[in-house]
């Protein structure tokens, strides 16, 4: 083995180390009480492990809030996959006046951070009367977002126009020719746009911070967030909650990790 590929494992290592180095602080911070915390070192487990974090979380309204969040995170992906196609599929093969007009000027949205449109989304929701509401909760995105719609058209434009033709020539009208003919074609990225939409959708904190107040709408995020009250802070209750909406997303990378790769692959290509 070569001094260059040494250097270059060793500077892997490092890295892969300092990216997980977080993570597991936050699994031995859960695991510790509040003596263990104080007496050793961070990066150091507790003896003997405890469970009584995890214990309190869940004996109390945290299981409503991962209900929550994986209601939202399912209602959201649903919504992501449908309306972001058919929007996709209308920029990239229907023919309109101002199409290419009407999508640049939606992609320039993407410009614009989302905390800046938080205060007007949230004054228009008061006026529909959705605050502390699913349908608040939910409205902003469940109707696709500029960055799946990107992608999707752009995976739509590079699929052979021959296909769409032959089914037109066969009678197939645009909504036969998408469900029957495209949308099998569309794995890739409808697994590349799941994966993105099942994830933000889970770490989302801000909007449902906003936008929710009551147990019945609160999400994990929001949840761990509010264990920070008073003058103390309950580090190993935090940790707790973060190791269990954490879990989730490990075990999402594990099982599908071929096509986290291959959402990589793609989103990059396109």
């Amino acid at each position: 083995m070569t001094t260059k590929r040494i250097l270059l494992y060793a500077a892997l290592a490092a890295g892969a180390f300092i990216s997980v180095f977080p993570y597991l602080l936050v699994v031995l911070t859960a695991f510790k009480t509040k003596a263990q915390l104080n007496s050793t070192e961070p990066w150091l487990p507790g003896v003997p492990p405890t469970l009584d974090n995890l214990g309190r979380l869940l004996g109390g309204d945290f299981p409503q809030y991962i209900l929550n969040t994986v209601i939202m995170t399912v209602l959201l992906t649903l919504g992501q996959l449908v309306f972001t196609t058919f929007a996709a599929y209308a920029f990239a093969r229907l023919r309109f006046r101002g199409r290419d007009v009407l999508f640049w000027l939606y992609m320039a949205t993407m410009m614009v951070p989302s905390a800046v449109t938080m205060i007007p989304l949230f004054l228009i929701m008061r006026e529909l009367d959705l605050v502390n509401t699913w349908y608040g909760l939910l409205a902003p995105y469940i109707l696709g977002t500029p960055y799946g719609i990107f992608l999707m058209r752009q995976f739509f434009k590079g699929l052979p126009a021959g296909l769409e033709e032959a089914a037109r020539i066969d009678g197939a009208g645009p909504l036969t020719v998408l469900v029957r003919i495209l949308l099998p074609l569309c794995r890739p990225a409808l697994g590349t746009l799941t994966i993105i939409t099942v994830i933000s959708s889970w770490n989302s904190f801000l909007w449902p911070l906003i936008i929710t107040s009551g147990d019945a709408t609160k999400v994990v995020t929001v949840a761990i967030a509010a264990l920070k009250v008073g003058i103390g802070v309950d580090y190993n209750l935090m940790m707790a909650g973060g190791l269990i909406a954490l879990a989730p997303m490990v075990a999402v990378f594990v099982f599908f990790q071929k096509y986290i790769v291959r959402s990589v692959v793609l989103t990059g290509l396109k």
